[in-house]
């Protein structure tokens, strides 16, 4: 629907990507009216492989999608890390295992079609969806919040969600800062699996070669039909600041010296286009008033965790739970709900998890681009972990926190100058 003409909603949505949709349909389960601005003509999203952990299948589940997205994508049995230079299995994790620790599957899709999933659930719910709407200025009003467009139009709501990711407008409301460049390059590659089947790839796992200063993805995708590999490396031309940085001479020279596979499967890389990784310093505040961020535009972290996309499903569906307990307890004009008090308390818990998953993430990529000494102390500390010790992740993978209290202790750390090799 491209008008405005509707009666006012209580929610705008800025951002028709993975976070802003799944923040419509979560608002609008709980009863509430939204409107979302798409600056696209039309809805669709790039890339190719993403990875969804329990944290994220059971948000799908509460929303009844998760059976379209199984049936869409894929359930691996392992993910299993190796060491990009000798191929040596390092560690693994037992996926069917995870599932009866957590009660919900990891699994991998395609991120066009978790996207899809979305918009097709949004629709059926009856979130108002605009198109070719480029949202320039974020103001509050009394009562609520007001967005202005590219061609003049303007819009407002009892709230505003800025879901309009890593160069959010809305972001700097709340803080004058700029994307943190990591000089990392990441190239992706979506391909028929019989283009790769003589690669000596796992056609049912999660694989993760880590190397010097790069490392190197591979799972199959929609029922094992296609087959998703991601090469990343540390790009010397980003470094010294060209603009020039990542092109393909940088992605051949960085996996110079990789085993078998990943050379093997390098060639099927798509060599048009590549991206630079970025991620921003964490906020603790992401309200101004009526106007609040969700995810990148909030959090944007670098993908070593695979939690990007899971982290803006889980702001939604947070703040659509405190939205649901104070339409509860009150019946007022307009949705009735208390937008002071869910906002504080989405403040009070959002921020500091996606604080720690975004500075996990950056740790755990200084640790998977090792060499040297410290390559052969990680290598080590991992071929010690036993398969079915879930440490590092009970603190990410298990229930969504709704309050402070709830959210986890991080796992202790293991210096690696304290491993003898």
């Amino acid at each position: 629907m491209n008008t405005t003409d509707a009666p006012r909603p209580d929610v705008l949505v800025v951002g028709g990507g993975i976070g802003g949709l799944s923040a419509a349909l979560a608002l609008t389960l709980q009863g509430l009216r939204v409107r979302l601005y798409e600056q696209a003509r039309e809805f669709g999203e790039v890339g190719a492989g993403l990875q969804l952990a329990p944290n994220c299948t059971r948000i799908l589940h509460d929303y009844g999608l998760l059976g379209e997205v199984v049936r869409l994508g894929f359930l691996p049995e392992h993910m299993i890390m190796k060491d990009a230079l000798d191929a040596s299995e390092l560690t693994r994790v037992d996926l069917k295992d995870m599932e009866r620790r957590y009660g919900f599957p990891y699994l991998v899709t395609h991120r066009s079609d978790l996207h899809g999933v979305l918009l097709r659930g949004c629709e059926r719910a009856g979130v108002e969806l605009v198109t070719g709407a480029r949202c320039v200025t974020y103001e509050n009003i009394e009562g609520g919040a007001r967005v202005t467009f590219a061609d003049g139009r303007s819009d407002e709501a009892e709230i505003v969600l800025a879901a309009d990711g890593l160069h959010s407008v809305a972001r700097t409301l709340l803080v004058d800062d700029e994307p943190v460049n990591s000089a990392y390059v990441a190239y992706r590659g979506a391909v028929p699996f019989e283009r790769v089947a003589a690669n000596d790839v796992h056609e049912k796992d999660v694989v993760l070669y880590v190397g010097p200063h790069c490392h190197f993805v591979q799972y199959p995708l929609r029922g094992g039909r296609m087959f998703n590999q991601v090469a990343v490396f540390r790009s010397p031309k980003a470094l010294a600041g060209r603009d020039d940085w990542g092109t393909p001479d940088e992605l051949d020279r960085a996996f110079e010296g990789t085993c078998g596979p990943v050379q093997k499967g390098l060639p099927s890389m798509w060599r048009d286009r590549w991206w630079r990784m970025f991620d921003r310093e964490p906020l603790t505040k992401w309200v101004t008033g009526r106007i609040a961020l969700l995810g990148d535009a909030a959090h944007p972290p670098l993908q070593y965790m695979a939690q990007g996309a899971v982290m803006a499903v889980e702001d939604g569906w947070v703040l659509a739970q405190h939205v649901g307990a104070q339409l509860a307890k009150r019946s007022v004009r307009g949705s009735g709900v208390d937008w002071e008090t869910a906002l504080a308390a989405y403040e009070a818990v959002r921020p500091e998890h996606c604080r720690r998953v975004v500075l996990t993430a950056r740790s755990w990529g200084e640790l998977w681009h090792h060499s040297g000494t410290k390559r052969e102390q990680r290598n080590a500390v991992m071929r010690a972990r036993d398969t079915y010790d879930y440490a590092f992740m009970d603190w990410v993978y298990g229930p969504t926190s709704l309050t402070p209290d709830q959210e986890p202790p991080m796992y202790r750390t293991i210096p690696l100058d304290s491993v003898r090799v």
